[in-house]
């Protein structure tokens, strides 16, 4: 006890280096020793809750002190989930930190990433999250974190019982209780509490936006990014709880049993979320952000922008062929005409006649192949629609949002320019393992020009750089957009004829 006081005392003098020159940072738990990663300071693994298995369901609450310097060398254990994610356990509320400098007083902007999954895999230890490579291009500070998926952070069960009226949102809390990590310890890693962006890929886009409409998330962030992942509506609590009768039934537990829940083991929980169910339908229970009005009091972009996040700049992006990464089986890269329609029937998502759009495609693009048209239907119909709703009603409200589009395809020719394409290109990590955007020279122009575009943005709220032809916020008049491709240039109302058709059918997102 007494070396720890006399090491706090050091810490706040200066910097301090462990045995080997590793450096030691001060956080409001206790001291952490990191490692030098080609000039950056980086600690990996660093509490930013207590271990939930005591408190399923429950709200997060911060960790308990420790007296000894603390080693975070390598990543904290993901979420539990299915495949994917070899390091697994409900005691998983981690962050990273990457910092070129501790305690110098510089101020640096905070580039805050939540990885994607939906809301049910994934965690913020993907190589291509690694944030060296942004650190040392634009002088900033990188923080991912992991948090509770699927069940263990978004199972509702607050019809069912008053004691889980948070257990909706508990994922989202977790996310909130790490900005509030970062509020009160990034100064010591070099970081401005009052410049922060927060990005994030797919379920990590929406996961932004849902936020954007959480009270309690006010003032915790000042930037926001969502690339590829938009959450327009949130699930309503009656949708929220059949779906958890339909998780309880699997797992042979009544809602007037809810503390068997406390006994279950996790391999048992994560077993039950591939449960099939005449309410589900096809496939896995889906969770995810609910309309619980105590965390959650309205929807995050629907019926409009939350007032709450006006003052908080947006860009809103996806790619040009989202749907090439979901959408694999080789069988799609040789449709025939006749094969088409049903093929669109089962992927669209939008209650819309297949042959109508068939139709429509032919005559926008003669020569379109079956594949290509698609790719281009499903892109348009699930993945921008959300988007576009958001830019518009940011615009409606005259508060800023940049809008983009990545064009620039990767090597693979089935890819393109699929679903997560910009990550690499944002972290500027085209030569990490795991990057399918290839690292040949273009690959590395790209990132040069999409990571500084979002290094700009965390230092000033503005994405405009020297990089970029002039970026124009979205409007409703001319919907400008950016488009990432080799040159980058702005574009008006991209893909404007597939919106159009696309609009005219209501929009619904998965799990309302």
């Amino acid at each position: 006890m007494l070396w720890g006081s006399l090491a706090l005392g050091a810490l706040s003098r200066g910097p301090a280096l462990a045995k080997g020159g590793s450096p030691v940072a001060k956080t409001t738990s206790g001291l952490v020793q990191g490692i030098r990663d080609k000039g950056i300071l980086t600690f990996k693994g660093i509490p930013y809750g207590a271990d939930t298995r005591g408190r399923r369901f429950q709200p997060p609450v911060t960790p308990r002190p420790w007296h000894s310097v603390r080693k975070t060398l390598g990543y904290g254990p993901a979420s539990p989930q299915g495949r994917g994610e070899a390091n697994q356990s409900e005691d998983c509320l981690y962050l990273n930190v990457w910092t070129p400098a501790l305690r110098d007083g510089a101020k640096r902007p905070v580039m805050f990433y939540i990885h994607g999954g939906a809301y049910s895999s994934g965690s913020g230890s993907a190589n291509i999250y690694d944030g060296v490579n942004l650190c040392k291009r634009g002088d900033v500070v990188v923080v991912t974190i992991n948090h509770r998926l699927n069940a263990f952070g978004y199972l509702y069960l607050g019809m069912m019982d008053e004691r889980f009226a948070d257990s909706g949102n508990a994922g989202q809390l977790d996310i909130l209780l790490a900005l509030k990590w970062v509020q009160e310890n990034i100064g010591e890693f070099g970081g401005d509490p009052n410049r922060v962006m927060v990005f994030g890929q797919s379920g990590g886009g929406a996961k932004i936006a849902t936020m954007m409409a959480m009270p309690a998330a006010k003032g915790l962030f000042h930037r926001a990014a969502s690339m590829s992942g938009q959450q327009v509506t949130a699930s309503g609590p009656l949708h929220a709880t059949e779906r958890a009768e339909a998780f309880l039934k699997a797992l042979g537990i009544s809602r007037s049993n809810l503390d068997d829940l406390n006994t279950v083991a996790t391999d048992t929980l994560v077993a039950a979320l591939s449960t099939r169910d005449p309410i589900i339908g096809a496939g896995g229970v889906y969770f995810g952000p609910v309309l619980d009005m105590r965390s959650l009091q309205r929807h995050p972009f629907y019926p409009d922008a939350p007032a709450q996040s006006a003052d908080i700049p947006m860009m809103i992006g996806n790619t040009h062929d989202e749907t090439r990464a979901f959408i694999t089986d080789p069988g799609v890269y040789n449709l025939s005409w006749d094969a088409l329609p049903e093929r669109l029937n089962k992927n669209l998502r939008v209650d819309i006649s297949p042959t109508l759009v068939i139709e429509q495609y032919k005559n926008w693009f003669p020569g379109i192949s079956p594949t290509e048209l698609f790719f281009r239907a499903t892109t348009a119909g699930r993945s921008w629609r959300a988007a576009v709703i958001e830019d518009e009603e940011r615009a409606k409200a005259g508060t800023p949002a940049y809008a983009y589009q990545v064009d620039w395809a990767c090597p693979d020719e089935h890819r393109k320019a699929q679903h997560m394409t910009d990550i690499p290109l944002a972290f500027d990590n085209t030569d990490k393992d795991g990057a399918i955007t290839g690292n040949d020279e273009r690959a590395r122009q790209m990132a040069a020009v999409v990571s500084e575009t979002f290094i700009a943005f965390a230092k000033t709220g503005n994405p405009n750089n020297t990089l970029l032809p002039q970026w124009t916020p979205y409007s409703m008049a001319k919907r400008e957009t950016m488009i990432f491709d080799l040159p980058p240039h702005q574009d008006d109302d991209p893909r404007g004829r597939e919106r159009k058709l696309f609009e005219k059918v209501p929009f619904v997102q998965q799990g309302t």
